[in-house]
């Protein structure tokens, strides 16, 4: 474009009204070119095939460079090997990461990005497939550990084990555990960092397989009474404070409040989905996980970075 040309478009800049201007704004930053540079700028530098640091350029195909790797020979670029890959579309990643961010529906995502209700389904579920393993390596101090419990659903298949509830339904039974409930092991140490747990069962067995995955050495577990905890942290021999349900909340710096905020805001928020199907459910926990890391406010580099693997480079 020649300067007499932009300096037109600069001149008419004014009479855009804040609809135009907003679309004009989305459309500068949300572009493909933008998207691509994000990518070759922050991908890791070593071949996704066999690790090595031994790429060097080998063109470019559909809009994103090509890189060969001299120690296995393969060829690759900054998507391969990630969910993202082979996705259509990358000018409108940006801004389906600032929907998810949102924590907007998939229809009102579909809205907001122009693509259909299912292209926003298959992206919710590729962002979310390597956010959902992001979980600190081990928590250390006073960790808190709780379970909270969630329906099963068997949303969108076919045939139902059950009649299908209406507005959510409820459980059969009081309290948690039932067989039409998932149980969720959130644990959670003062410095906020959080890991979630789908325990096929609520039993010793899996309480374990999950706090020795987590747990510090010298980490003090903060729980309620429940058994399993009781019975975990005497065969770890490790320090355990139970607080009473009844009775004193806190003794001293020893309680439950931090998990027990932590389960409150889960809950909260996922009750904008109306019922989340069970085989999907550990993609909405690692979800919410990465808006609490960044205190609901990550920016949409952020998510994508995530999204592929790459962790927060961006502040």
């Amino acid at each position: 474009m020649d300067s007499s040309a932009f300096a037109r478009i600069l001149r008419s800049l004014p009479e855009l009204t804040p609809s135009q201007r907003e679309q004009l704004l989305t459309h500068v930053r949300f572009d493909a070119p933008a998207v691509v540079a994000l990518l070759i700028e922050n991908h890791p530098k070593d071949c996704p095939h066999c690790h090595e640091e031994a790429l060097r350029p080998w063109g470019s195909s559909h809009g994103l460079p090509r890189f060969r790797c001299r120690a296995c020979g393969k060829t690759s670029n900054p998507l391969t090997g990630t969910p993202l890959a082979r996705l259509r579309m990358r000018e409108r990643w940006l801004e389906y990461a600032l929907c998810l961010n949102d924590g907007l529906t998939v229809r009102r995502a579909a809205a907001q990005c122009q693509v259909n209700k299912n292209t926003a389904f298959l992206w919710r579920h590729r962002f979310l497939k390597l956010i959902a393993d992001m979980r600190p390596e081990k928590e250390h101090g006073i960790v808190e550990a709780d379970e909270t419990f969630f329906l099963k659903s068997y949303k969108g298949q076919r045939n139902l084990p059950w009649p299908a509830r209406q507005r959510g339904g409820v459980s059969k039974t009081k309290g948690g555990g039932s067989e039409d409930q998932v149980s969720v092991l959130i644990v959670r140490d003062r410095s906020g960092k959080t890991a979630d747990y789908m325990l096929k069962k609520l039993d010793a067995a899996h309480v374990t397989t999950a706090l020795d995955s987590i747990l510090d050495k010298d980490a003090c577990l903060c729980t309620d009474r429940a058994g399993v905890y009781l019975s975990y942290a005497k065969s770890k021999r490790i320090r355990h404070e139970p607080i009473k349900a009844s009775g004193p909340r806190r003794r001293g710096p020893f309680h439950i409040q931090n998990v027990n905020a932590y389960d409150s805001r889960l809950k909260g928020w996922i009750s904008r989905f109306k019922g989340v199907a069970t085989k999907y459910l550990g993609n909405y926990l690692g979800w919410h996980r990465m808006l609490d890391r960044h205190k609901y406010r990550p920016s949409s580099e952020q998510c994508l970075f995530e999204a592929v693997g790459w962790g927060s480079t961006v502040t």
